[in-house]
């Protein structure tokens, strides 16, 4: 009995219980974190030789059945600010589609695969340092009291601008008030890198929710998995009708490791502290980041595979 399975669309054969064992991992990010996983998932795919389009195309596939997994186990926890993931969404479905769009146009001009790792690098980069910093500070702060006054000052000029936007709106859930503008906004940023890195974006809306809407930790993560979940189905729809870069075999054995993956998920991440999953996931972000950066920097094994296109 072979362990290996071809991938039409790809165009070569993979070792299934790697790709299984990947799912699994990512679904187990995904009901732990709140992200979708393929922030990591996309890069693994890439590492074991496939296309980066196809990788990021497919990856959106089989994010949605590990957030959909994600999202349901959540609700029952009743962990999903439904009215905020509604605004997140209409932005990403926007976004998203309109990254598509900016894919296609790169896949023409040969520039999509270099595209794709190198906004994989600096997003990482970014996120994850800031996460990693962030983090450690709240864990200091928790064993040491830390002066209440500069806290605040901060606080009040960040209400202060977002108390200027128009249309106030009350996220009950999420014991917040801001405007939908807000949202909108984020959610369509994400729609656009959903498409271009194969991700659901919720390793940048994490950090987002956390650090800048003030949301509890709880409520983000089942809140990222519902935008996620739709925001993927929407770019798993564009990728495979605009640039045929879906391949369903490749999805459909990362879907079966990662639905399983992201139950487990879920009920480990009610057993540790905020702080904790927030170094956790920080870790494991600029991991990938350095990762990446390194394949980027390495002599390419084939000067052919520089120049890309057709």
């Amino acid at each position: 009995m072979s362990w290996y399975i071809y991938l039409p669309i790809a165009h070569q054969s993979v070792f299934l219980p790697l790709v299984l064992g990947s799912g699994f991992v990512v679904g187990l990010l995904s009901g732990l974190f709140g992200v979708g996983g393929g922030f990591l998932m996309t890069p693994l795919l890439i590492m074991i030789g496939i296309p980066p389009t196809v990788a990021a195309a497919s990856d959106s596939n089989q994010i949605v059945a590990a957030s959909a997994s994600g999202t349901y186990a959540h609700y029952r926890l009743g962990n999903v600010d439904f009215k905020m993931g509604l605004y997140l969404l209409a932005g990403g479905v926007i976004g998203g589609t309109g990254g598509v769009q900016l894919i296609k146009l790169l896949r023409q001009a040969g520039d999509a695969d270099f595209v794709i790792q190198i906004t994989y690098v600096v997003m990482l980069g970014v996120v994850g340092g800031y996460m990693l910093v962030e983090s450690l500070q709240s864990l200091k702060a928790s064993n040491a009291p830390a002066p209440a006054a500069p806290a605040p000052a901060k606080e009040s000029a960040y209400s202060r601008l977002l108390g200027s936007l128009p249309f106030q709106t009350n996220f009950d859930k999420s014991g917040i008030v801001l405007s939908p503008a807000v949202p909108l906004f984020l959610g369509a940023l994400v729609g656009i890198l959903a498409a271009i890195m194969g991700v659901g974006g919720g390793f940048i809306m994490v950090p987002v929710m956390v650090y800048l809407l003030r949301m509890p930790m709880h409520v983000v993560v089942g809140t990222s998995l519902f935008q996620v979940l739709f925001t993927c189905v929407d770019v798993t729809i564009m990728q495979a009708w605009s640039n045929h870069t879906v391949d369903f075999i490749l999805a459909l054995i990362l879907l079966l490791g990662s639905t399983i993956g992201a139950q487990v998920g879920a009920r480990l991440s009610s057993k540790l502290k905020a702080d904790q999953l927030k170094v956790l996931l920080a870790c494991v972000v600029v991991l990938v980041m350095v990762k990446m950066l390194v394949s980027l920097l390495l002599t390419p094994s084939s000067l052919l595979s520089i120049h890309g296109g057709h």
